[in-house]
């Protein structure tokens, strides 16, 4: 019950949380040079906060931190519904 717990849920999320972490500097690093499908692919959080996060008249660290957000977010959980599947499928051929 444990290993299961630990397969599905608990390893996926710490992992999705930490690639899509990673996904988002790589793409804010190369995004000049990247083409923007490519970078959707890698990073959809990039581009999803930008058409969320409003422009709103306030300081610029709470903007940028409102992007942030969104983008770790999407990213994170985009990453951790593909850790999940994995794991579900790992898990799955394990207990045959």
């Amino acid at each position: 019950m444990l290993r299961r717990l630990l397969v599905r849920l608990i390893l996926p999320a710490i992992l999705g949380s930490v690639v899509g972490f990673i996904a988002l500097a790589f793409a804010v690093q190369d995004e000049p040079t990247l083409p923007v499908p490519v970078l959707s692919i890698f990073s959809p959080g990039l581009k999803i906060a930008e058409m969320v996060t409003p422009a709103k008249h306030e300081s610029l660290g709470s903007t940028f931190g409102g992007f942030l957000r969104v983008a770790i977010g999407v990213n994170a959980a985009l990453y951790f519904s593909i850790f999940a599947l994995a794991g579900y499928l790992v898990d799955r051929r394990l207990s045959r």
